[in-house]
């Protein structure tokens, strides 16, 4: 039973997870196959944050059960944050589940995808396990799942935030940071292999180092991997509002390889809904830091995520947080409507908001955006842009794709390319000149030019 197919659902983080499961199988000579239905093993790497998570993640689990019926799977292993939040329902709901790992048992995938490892005798690890001490470093193996050009790297793991949204904490342990040195020396394996670009996740980004006693670690981390041969972006996701150091946004400001983008969810605007969602700040206060990240750094786009629909979210705080949207005008806005999580602090809070009026704001919201991504895209036209190249384009076979520095990969749209000079296609991960010749609300449209061109 040699031939394991991965399933990997959710954030980044969950990936790099899933990565790190496939290196040490395949380290031990397993075959690692994207196909689940050639797969003797199928794993599926679930996603507990919201009911549209949870609920694609049952999805999935049910499907690949199928392969044990009807393929010629044998064994079927689920992993991941829906395992730590409902691991004795799943067990009892989808008996043909042979294993379930959680999030700080990845070191048991070996175990569970061995035929002789009768995987009902394996420990379980309890709900609200705080003690969680699980991090990968540099000798771990991984098996990227990313295109060959960008790799995720985790700097560090759980949470200790309070929001009273989330349940992550619960199911990632306390807050932790990977050694300074470890994430540097996977950089530069990363860049050995061909990586062009770096993409920095965690749950709280800004707090690396903060355990380890170091102060401003995210800055230096950040000019040191910008320093590393062959590393040409370096992307930080998931910085919260409030440890943004100037010292941070001054590597964003200096260094080349820094790419100019900040990925800051602020959830909302109201000091009411903030206060209920146990975040702090108001309107004011995130105006004055967006105003302060664009001074300190020229250029800079602004990513961030709101919830609609909060428990206690009146008509007055949703007009405030659209007021902000139009006045802060964001380069790249997600919206979620809110999602009532069983074991949080908003589960308990009165005053819920209908599905229906959170997802009226949630459309309300997108529009405004729309607006303004247009506007702000639109002012890109007859100029001549570095993009990074990534090849046929997923939405036509007509077109190539790549991206700008300010997109993010899978959430923030993409360069649409239709002209290439002589024919002479790119390789993926190499930089272009583009010029921009159309702009819609999330995606440009351009032409390679000659790099003498720019």
């Amino acid at each position: 039973m040699k031939k394991v197919g991965f399933i990997s659902l959710g954030c980044p983080k969950n990936l790099v997870d899933s990565e790190v499961m496939m290196g040490h199988l395949k380290q031990n000579g397993y075959e690692i196959t994207s196909d689940a239905a050639e797969a003797d093993t199928v794993v599926v790497n679930t996603c507990g944050f919201i009911d549209s998570a949870k609920q694609e993640s049952i999805d999935t689990i049910l499907e690949a059960a199928q392969f044990k019926s009807n393929g010629r799977a044998q064994r079927l292993v689920v992993a991941g944050c829906l395992v730590e939040r409902y691991r004795d329902d799943l067990k009892a709901a989808i008996p043909e589940v042979d294993a379930f790992i959680g999030t700080s048992q990845i070191n048991d995938i070996l175990a569970v995808c061995d035929p002789k490892t009768n995987t009902r005798s394996l420990p379980v690890i309890p709900l609200g396990n705080q003690s969680s001490t699980y991090l990968y470093d540099d000798s771990t193996p991984r098996v990227l799942a990313t295109p060959s050009h960008y790799a995720f790297v985790k700097i560090a793991e759980g949470c200790d935030r309070p929001c009273a949204f989330c349940f992550i904490p619960q199911m990632r342990g306390h807050f932790r940071s990977r050694r300074f040195g470890s994430i540097i020396a996977e950089a530069q394996q990363l860049a050995e292999e061909g990586v062009k670009e770096l993409i920095l996740v965690a749950q709280d980004s800004s707090r690396y180092g903060e355990d380890l006693g170091k102060q401003d670690a995210l800055a230096r981390l950040l000019r040191e991997l910008a320093h590393i041969d062959g590393i040409e972006w370096v992307r930080v996701m998931y910085t919260y509002p409030t440890h943004i150091s100037d010292s941070f946004l001054d590597v964003l400001a200096e260094e080349p390889k820094a790419v100019k983008y900040l990925d800051m969810p602020l959830q909302h605007a109201s000091q009411n809904v903030l206060k209920l969602m146990k975040r702090g700040g108001n309107r004011k206060s995130l105006e004055r830091l967006i105003e302060r990240v664009r001074q300190r750094v020229p250029g800079i786009a602004v990513r961030t995520t709101f919830i609609t629909g909060f428990p206690g979210e009146s008509e007055a705080d949703f007009d405030e947080l659209l007021g902000f949207v139009k006045s802060v005008e964001f380069d790249r806005v997600g919206v979620f409507t809110y999602s009532d999580e069983v074991g949080t602090p908003g589960f308990d809070l009165p005053d819920k908001v209908p599905h229906r009026t959170a997802a009226r704001r949630r459309t309300s919201l997108m529009k405004e955006q729309a607006k303004i991504s247009r506007r702000k895209n639109k002012a890109r036209v007859g100029k001549v842009v570095q993009v990074l190249f990534e090849g046929e384009s997923k939405e036509s076979e007509l077109l190539w794709q790549g991206r700008i520095e300010t997109q993010a990969p899978d959430i923030d749209g993409c360069v649409l390319i239709n002209d290439v000079p002589d024919g002479v296609l790119p390789a993926a991960g190499e930089f272009v000149n583009v010029e921009i010749t159309e702009a819609h609300e999330y995606d440009l449209i351009g032409r390679i030019v000659p790099t003498d061109a720019g």
